[in-house]
């Protein structure tokens, strides 16, 4: 028999010996590549290949689960999960449930123009070397440059008949720069690669249109502009966040506040749980009326989009927050079942898609797909800007502090540019923004129109432990915001 015959043959025998549900992760092979140069020199290259396979089973309402990175014995893992599953049905606080969906027979095939495994390791030191020797400047500390590929082969097989086999590729890369001030500080400024959520990612990405080159030199001027620029005041204004710290502003207090198992009470770890309540949904003015965020993993291109979850449900694009009410989460199979039972009501009416696992040897998890805010009427940036009497323009996220709950932040930026009476003036430094969530949320007063949006890619998605870093990537145009405390 083929792997495959054999996976199909373990879960058969997992439900003939009582299993309510199992399924198996297979992963034929996984290709990572990294590489990047600091001060123009080769500070890394590594690549590497691996493979494996990953088996849960459900017994008596609850889970258990078997990985290893070989498949010379697969009665071993089936037993082994098996057997953890029975253990763990004995301690079982809540029964597991999954909501119902048909068995899926399928192909996923992430959009590519040019494989970056097909790209030879010297074109692309010296696509590096090109973007350092430009980014090279007498006020420029330091010089940093990288290349992530990571290409996954994973065939998804259930006990219920369900098929899948995705082949995704994802290409991540970026650049950054840190001048030091004359009293000893320093400042940065930083880009990475990103789309439009349509096109392609495949190597192709990293060398169309001259990106690099264009944003080396756009970089390269804002940071000479920082280390002479002034402080950034400390009152309160209205604050115009770009996409570079919008995305962020999305993910920490939209996105993962909105993770179910994370407002169920599972997830705690990456700055707890989440202040989001069962009560809330379909009642919580969590914004203003300009507000409408949506969970959407059909985007043709992003590592947000992934075909189906690991659950086998295929990718959805669910609205999560509608003119600023609350109305959706992040969810799976299993815990939108708890949700609704828990909350005596029918909050959720199947899953969203959103159960993925960063590898062979992890669990599903609830995880952001493409987190997206949709465009507004309020025109362009110079549109915006020219509407805000008092205000600052915010771009680049420096450093940030969440609430347990996400119920407040703290977000420091890599640089601002102050608005007076509609005109954009002059560069200030150590810029810093902070509010309550909801407040904050319902002061929004203006969304750019599509001109403003840019899709913003995640390779770094920190949750669970053991810890698992996901892709994902935030669709996300300029805001306003108005009447925010800066500078404290």
């Amino acid at each position: 028999m083929t792997t495959v015959e054999k996976i199909k043959h373990g879960l058969a025998e997992l439900k003939k010996n009582g299993a309510e549900y199992a399924d198996a992760r297979f992963f034929p092979s996984r290709q990572t590549e990294s590489i990047t140069f600091l001060q123009g020199n080769l500070k890394e290259c590594k690549s590497s290949a691996s493979m494996g396979i990953g088996v849960r089973v459900l017994y008596a309402g609850a889970w258990g689960f078997a990985s290893s990175s070989s498949t010379e014995n697969l009665t071993s893992i089936f037993e082994s999960a098996f057997e953890n599953a029975r253990s763990a049905s004995r301690r079982a606080a809540f029964p597991v449930k999954l909501a119902d969906r048909l068995p899926v027979s399928a192909k996923y095939v992430s959009p590519r123009e040019i494989d970056p495994f097909d790209v030879q390791i010297a074109d692309k030191l010296d696509f590096l070397r090109n973007i350092d020797k430009i980014l090279e400047a007498k006020y420029v500390a330091q010089r940093i440059s990288y290349i992530t590929s990571d290409k996954q082969e994973i065939i998804f097989i259930d006990s219920d008949g369900s098929h899948i086999e995705k082949n995704i590729c994802d290409t991540f890369a970026g650049m950054k720069i840190i001048g030091v001030e004359a009293d000893g500080n320093s400042q940065e400024r930083s880009f990475e690669l990103g789309g439009n959520g349509f096109g392609t990612r495949g190597w192709e990405a990293v060398i169309k249109d001259n990106v690099f080159d264009r944003n080396a030199e756009r970089i390269l001027g804002e940071l000479s502009q920082l280390l002479s620029a002034p402080q950034a005041p400390k009152d309160t204004r209205s604050v115009i966040l770009l996409p570079g710290i919008m995305f962020l502003q999305t993910h920490e207090v939209i996105g993962h506040a909105l993770e179910l198992d994370r407002i169920l009470g599972y997830e705690l770890s990456y700055a707890g749980g989440s202040f989001v309540k069962l009560k809330d949904f379909g009642n919580l003015r969590y914004g203003s009326d300009k507000l409408t965020v949506r969970a959407d993993a059909t985007l043709p291109n992003s590592p947000g989009s992934y075909g189906y979850d690991d659950d086998g449900v295929e990718c959805k694009n669910t609205v999560l927050i509608e003119k600023g009410i609350l109305k959706n989460a992040i969810t799976s199979r299993q815990t939108v079942v708890e949700a609704n039972e828990k909350a005596g009501r029918k909050i959720f009416n199947g899953s969203g898609g959103c159960a993925r696992a960063s590898d062979f040897n992890r669990v599903p998890l609830e995880r952001m797909t493409n987190i997206n805010i949709d465009v507004g009427d309020d025109g362009s940036l110079n549109d915006i800007i020219s509407n805000t009497e008092k205000g600052i323009v915010l771009d680049g996220a420096r450093s940030w502090s969440i609430g347990s709950n996400r119920e407040q932040f703290h977000f420091a930026c890599e640089i601002g540019w102050l608005v007076e009476d509609g005109k954009k003036k002059g560069v200030v430094k150590n810029p810093t923004y902070s509010s309550d969530t909801i407040p904050f949320w319902r002061s929004l007063t203006a969304v750019g129109d599509a001109t403003t949006a840019e899709l913003v890619y995640v390779p770094n998605c920190g949750k669970g432990l053991p810890n698992q870093q996901m892709y994902l990537g935030h669709l996300i145009p300029v805001c306003k915001f108005d009447n925010i405390s800066i500078g404290k």
